[in-house]
């Protein structure tokens, strides 16, 4: 989990907008919108292999 210290000449602001980078480098907000609704291993196979397909279309044009 992310952590982070407010410094005394800081605004919580300032600090706020800090730790939302952390979590967003961290990929926590991502990962809760994963796993916000259960999905079927077979929907799980199909995303990826979709996912999959994406990437070497992009791949194959450069």
């Amino acid at each position: 989990m992310p952590e982070v210290i407010i410094r005394e000449d800081e605004s919580f602001e300032r600090a706020l907008k800090r730790f939302k980078k952390k979590c967003e480098k961290a990929g926590i907000l991502s990962d809760l919108r994963k796993h916000r609704h259960y999905e079927k291993p077979s929907e799980r196979k199909k995303r990826k292999l979709n996912a999959a397909r994406r990437k070497n279309r992009r791949e194959r044009r450069f």
